[in-house]
């Protein structure tokens, strides 16, 4: 019998020759019916992708960036059914990770005849994620590279806010990891990963791994840009937790209580501040798409 295939696409992004293009695509593979819905922001799809579930979609492709692949991941988590990752996003680090490459026949060619492999996903105060999550810094730095300068200045964008944020002073926090205090002092950022790359091929948590059952933990007491200069250099030379202004571990659940309201991002997109975050490991949540020769 014929698959019945789902498409949730953000239709202000861009891959290949297009839209137009994937339809094509996706009908020569012999589908017994195609199921297509676009939105114009990623907070919209959930809502299509649980349309496409009620249908008894047996596969969705998600055209879209990180943003677009956390929302749909979201409503797919422990539903069985298939994601076939469509990197057309200013910022495609899920895809990055997992070996996609950003071009349209091949993405295609993957979702349909492809390795499909049961990967974690976090959950962060309700939401998963598939990249990471993090409050302070890091999703200040995001917030503020979103919108306008973000669609204008691409990856440079996360570059200059990043300079803008570097010294903000310290926040105090206090980290339970799997119910015991980790961490308690003053730090400029907390991050939850589910996988080792960040921008720039630079790995935050080296040994990271998406189908071990575990979240990385990372807090950084890092201020100024002398400070976050060795970090980055550290990040970039291939071992993060060697810097004296990271400490890194795993868990299964993370609990943090902050000073202030910090603002909280997953996977790209900010969400309201907040003085408290709980998260946890979700193992084996999402099937995805993989290359057939790609080994995490």
């Amino acid at each position: 019998m014929s698959p019945i295939v789902a498409v949730v696409a953000h239709r202000k992004k861009t891959l290949g020759a297009g839209l137009d293009r994937l339809r094509m695509l996706i009908t020569e593979e012999g589908v017994g019916e195609l199921l297509w819905y676009e939105v114009a922001k990623s907070k919209k799809a959930p809502k299509k992708v649980r349309q496409a579930l009620d249908q008894s979609a047996d596969l969705v492709f998600v055209w879209g960036g990180d943003g677009m692949v956390q929302r749909c991941a979201d409503a797919m988590a422990d539903s069985g059914v298939p994601m076939a990752v469509l990197p057309a996003g200013t910022a495609n680090l899920f895809a990055a990770n997992l070996g996609i490459p950003a071009d349209l026949d091949e993405a295609v060619r993957i979702g349909f005849h492809g390795r499909r492999e049961k990967l974690d996903l976090g959950v962060l105060n309700g939401e998963h994620f598939a990249v990471m999550a993090g409050a302070g810094f890091e999703a200040e730095m995001i917030a503020d590279s979103g919108g306008r300068a973000k669609k204008r200045l691409g990856k440079l964008s996360y570059v200059k806010a990043a300079v803008r944020h570097v010294g903000e002073p310290l926040v105090p926090m206090k980290i339970k990891v799997d119910g015991t205090t980790w961490f308690e002092g003053r730090a400029s950022c907390l991050l939850l990963g589910n996988v080792s790359m960040i921008a720039g091929g630079v790995k935050a948590f080296d040994d990271a791994r998406p189908d071990d059952g575990w979240l990385e933990v990372g807090v950084s007491t890092a201020k100024g840009p002398l400070e976050w200069a060795r970090v980055i250099g550290r990040m970039a030379a291939g071992r993060s937790d060697d810097s004296p202004f990271i400490r890194i571990t795993r868990a299964k659940k993370v609990s943090a209580r902050f000073g202030v309201p910090l603002t909280y991002e997953l996977d790209g997109g900010e969400r309201e501040p907040t003085i408290r975050i709980k998260a946890k490991a979700a193992a084996g949540a999402l099937m995805v798409c993989l290359p057939p020769d790609q080994r995490l």
